[in-house]
């Protein structure tokens, strides 16, 4: 009986190696010549440029030069052998020690914990088969393996491994690896730099000495005394290393456009199916504007703060994107993901539709208390100034006029305005919403305020405006779609005016440039978030300030560091450029020099700012609002007290 079943078994050994056998050398047939693998596209490289051709961002793998096995110094051949695969020359690409160690370790765990590849094998599962962790994927690995062996040799095995295998920091191949962390080529590597590539292909990620460069010393430690133990170098020679001493290349700093170029390339596998070949994205952004934009957040954010901006020609082409104070200490982009109240700056919806319904900006308005199904709003200066004009009424930002107007025209009809101008979070119906109850993005925002500024015609934002491959074949081209008119040009026309005046006279005068220049401010409950929108002919932009955590900001107004910041990047942005009217401008008769000289603009300090808090019930919600302090004929002490009274103290 035990003959009988040694003879099964041996049978069975003997069909199982056949089998092995065959498949072995159905793989080997298979495979690639050497020179084609070393020919093979080994990832997409997708070159970003500004609006005037200038290279403004690399992204993809990155490859340095394939260097020929001979060439490769010994250093790097010896580190590599000595801490991956200490017996790579003498097995057929299997390590029976390895795999039991390995097995051994696995079963104990319930789970893989260690791989106990050999060189080879991580060849076959880095040019030719995945990253999956089953018993059927490390099947194929052994077989392809050695098919490697039987096909290949020792030297183009460890060629094919050196020049593909990935280091971390974006570096695939030895020599992309030398040039990232030590800024040369991997013809000239010294022993030390030697062992810590060779170091880091066990956990790239842990070991890259862009993300620890002591860890990458201790690790290139072990493979130093690795090298040691196995003879490919003297004790000494360790010692002697340098590798305390080893100078690591600082990794290129990651600025304000990695916010601009994140955003874009997202939109990228939606215009193209080409995966293989490098390609070539023209964009929108122009340099000098992203620039003078991040100076301007960076220069006007206070401290504790984030700051985002977005600027877009007319047409929606985006010329400069901010999305934080800082990419390299936070990716998140505040400019497009983040949705905060508005503020007042939401009223653009209010007068929209209130124009729309036949609301004139001369049409008097009473500023007296008003209660809506139990809730009732009022003004920052808890003062009610009676009779105004919606013009006016704009200009200072008062709350209960935009609650009227928005009651009078229907608050279902300001909320599929907004919509009807972009803004694509959702809208409450709730009266709160007249005042920013509502959180929005950014960009929408400011593509809203675009929109008025090309007159009521719609403005889609785009990044990218052609996308071509290496080879020069084109396979996107941006065209503009039949522009929609949103609103009637005379209602986008009287807008833009009473904007006009809020930046003249009202809430936005930190705002003015010099030049023809429309906006509107925007400040939530306990100064949380600050937004100021605004346009001049050419180019809409929007700023917001606050923070991450939605914590109270003290000083923080719309009318203040957002309005300064939005400034000093119009400054820049339009320098060098006529001063163009606004649209209304060319449309409406000039204002009267009356209405010019409308009302009393205090200093900055003294403008105070306080919209809304969120969707609560009628019955406790308590929306605070912007109102510039009321014109009056005569300046005197007890307007003075009046207004020092409502102004909150920023140190309380």
């Amino acid at each position: 009986m035990a003959l009988r079943t040694v003879q099964v078994l041996g049978a069975l050994a003997v069909l199982g190696a056949a089998g092995l056998a065959v498949a072995v050398g159905l793989t080997a047939s298979t495979l690639p010549s050497f020179q084609t693998l070393v020919k093979t596209p080994r990832g997409q490289l997708v070159t970003v440029r500004g609006v005037d051709g200038t290279v403004i961002a690399t992204v993809g793998p990155a490859y340095g030069e394939w260097i020929a096995g001979d060439r490769l110094p010994e250093t790097i051949k010896d580190a590599m052998v000595s801490i991956e695969d200490r017996r790579f020359y003498s097995h057929i690409g299997v390590d029976p020690q390895g795999i039991a160690r390995a097995l051994q370790v696995n079963l104990a765990a319930g789970q893989f914990v260690q791989g106990g590849s050999t060189i080879t094998q991580q060849v076959a599962k880095n040019v030719f088969l995945t990253s999956e962790r089953t018993f059927g994927r490390k099947a194929r690995e052994l077989v392809m393996a050695l098919a490697l062996e039987w096909k290949f040799s020792k030297a183009q095995i460890l060629e094919l491994y050196l020049n593909r295998v990935y280091f971390g920091g974006g570096a695939y191949g030895v020599d992309a690896a030398s040039r990232r962390f030590f800024g040369h080529s991997a013809r000239n590597l010294s022993l030390a730099e030697a062992a810590v590539i060779a170091g880091l292909v066990k956990a790239p990620s842990r070991y890259a000495p862009t993300a620890d460069s002591e860890q990458a010393r201790t690790r290139a430690k072990l493979v130093l005394a690795a090298m040691a133990e196995t003879g490919r170098i003297t004790p000494e020679d360790a010692a002697k290393s340098g590798l305390s001493t080893l100078r690591f290349v600082k990794p290129p700093g990651q600025n304000s456009v990695r916010y601009f170029t994140d955003w874009a390339l997202a939109q990228l596998e939606t215009l193209t199916d080409e995966t293989v070949e490098p390609l070539d994205v023209e964009t929108t952004l122009d340099l000098r504007m992203q620039r003078a934009a991040e100076q301007a957040i960076r220069e006007q954010t206070p401290d504790g703060v984030q700051g985002a901006l977005v600027a877009l020609n007319h047409d929606g082409a985006v010329r400069a994107m901010i999305g934080g104070r800082d990419y390299v200490s936070s990716t998140y982009n505040r400019a497009v993901i983040s949705a905060r109240q508005p503020g007042s700056s939401f009223k653009l919806f209010v007068y929209l539709a209130a124009l729309e319904n036949g609301v004139s900006p001369d049409d008097i308005i009473e500023d007296s208390p008003v209660t809506i199904d139990g809730w009732s709003p009022r003004n920052d200066n808890r003062r009610y100034i009676g009779e105004v004009s919606v013009r006016d009424a704009f200009a200072k930002s008062i709350n209960t006029v935009a609650v009227k107007l928005a009651d009078e025209v229907g608050f279902n009809a300001v909320a599929d305005m907004a919509r009807r101008f972009g803004i694509s979070t959702k809208i409450s119906r709730l009266p709160a919403m007249a005042l920013g109850a509502s959180e929005v993005k950014l960009i929408d925002m400011t593509t809203a305020y675009a929109s008025v500024a090309a007159g009521g015609v719609e403005v889609r934002p785009y990044a990218i405006t052609r996308v071509s491959t290496a080879s020069g074949r084109v396979v996107y081209r941006h065209e503009a779609r039949a522009p929609r008119q949103l609103v009637a040009p005379e209602v986008a026309a009287s807008m833009t005016r009473l904007m006009e005046n809020a930046v003249a006279t009202g809430t936005g005068r930190a705002a003015q440039i010099g030049r023809p220049v429309a906006g509107k401010t925007g400040t939530t409950t306990s100064n949380k978030d600050g937004w100021f929108m605004g346009f001049t002919a050419d180019l809409t932009a929007g700023v917001w300030m606050g923070r991450d955590d939605a914590r109270v900001v003290p000083g923080l107004a719309g009318g203040r560091t957002p309005a300064r910041a939005w400034a000093a990047f119009m400054k820049q942005a339009t320098e060098g450029q006529p001063a163009a009217p606004l649209y209304a401008d060319a449309q409406l008769e000039a204002l009267s020099p009356e209405e010019e000289a409308y009302g009393y603009a205090p200093e900055e300090d003294v403008v105070v700012e306080d919209p809304v808090v969120s969707d609560t019930p009628p019955e406790t919600a308590t929306v605070q609002g912007e109102h510039a302090p009321e014109a009056q004929p005569q300046i005197n002490d007890a307007w003075l007290d009046g207004v020092l009274q409502s102004t909150p103290n920023p140190h309380q």
